[in-house]
């Protein structure tokens, strides 16, 4: 959506902020041994108290108020109660939502207790490497050359992007246009970010893989090539300086 009125501000603000304080919530919740669904109904006790709508339960059915991926897990991972979640375990949490006819999306990948398996440097890029890409994203600027960054940061750190997963626009609606803002170059992409539009800004950086498959559940995205995965997402609005970052409470960038 493109922000026009002070009201339609106020409202992306106040989903980005359920969003936001939900996923920071649901991180320092989680303790090894629980299983996803316990964190993921927790996750679902906040929304509701917050008065939003889990977005991918309202939009697809999906099966959970949130997505919680586990180590080769990408993406859109079921928050089951047979997902037991370990010290060390490399987990996503994505939280969407729905407020008042205003939707906001926020995600972030995070090392659960001891990183005993040397998942941080990965976590650290993808959070880095999206907070740069950020503070490059205005008015005028090419999609194309966000991806650019993106691809080009994770290679300089030994790491790979997952080439066919994308941040999109969002508002009044969780998928928007664009829906192509990718982690990689795409030369015949001349579309522009544009002042006053809300995008979603997500990295996808890997260890291995370069594209996400689905699992055989219907829902998970996995790795072509196995390996792991980090992802971080932020809900903004663009501007003509720096842009205006709704989803700040999830305090991603915090520590």
């Amino acid at each position: 959506m493109s922000i026009t009125t002070e009201a339609e501000l106020n409202g992306m603000k106040k989903v980005s902020e359920a969003v936001a304080v939900t996923l920071r919530e649901m991180r320092n919740y989680a303790r090894p041994g629980m299983t996803a669904k316990e964190v993921d109904d927790y996750g679902g006790e906040i929304l509701q108290a917050l008065g939003a709508k889990s977005a991918p339960k309202l939009t697809y059915g999906f099966p959970g108020w949130t997505c919680i991926s586990v180590n080769n897990e990408i993406a859109h991972g079921i928050p089951s109660a047979n997902k037991i979640l370990q010290e060390g375990d490399l987990v996503n949490i994505d939280v969407s939502a729905e407020l008042d006819g205003f939707w906001s999306d926020n995600g972030g990948s995070f090392v659960l207790g001891e990183d005993i398996h040397q998942h941080q440097p990965l976590v650290d890029a993808s959070r880095t490497i999206l907070f740069n890409a950020i503070q490059q994203i205005k008015d005028h600027i090419r999609i194309a050359e966000i991806g650019r960054f993106i691809e080009t940061s994770a290679g300089k750190l030994g790491f790979t992007v997952i080439r066919n997963l994308a941040g999109h626009g969002v508002g009044r609606g969780l998928h928007e246009e664009p829906d192509d803002i990718l982690n990689c170059y795409v030369r015949f992409n001349k579309s522009c970010f544009r002042k006053d539009s809300v995008v979603a800004i997500e990295t996808f950086i890997a260890t291995k893989s370069s594209y996400a498959t689905q699992a055989q559940d219907g829902w998970t995205l996995i790795g072509n090539r196995g390996g792991f995965v980090a992802q971080h997402e932020h809900t903004i609005v663009v501007t003509e300086q720096a842009p205006l970052i709704l989803t700040a409470a999830n305090e991603i960038w915090a520590d």
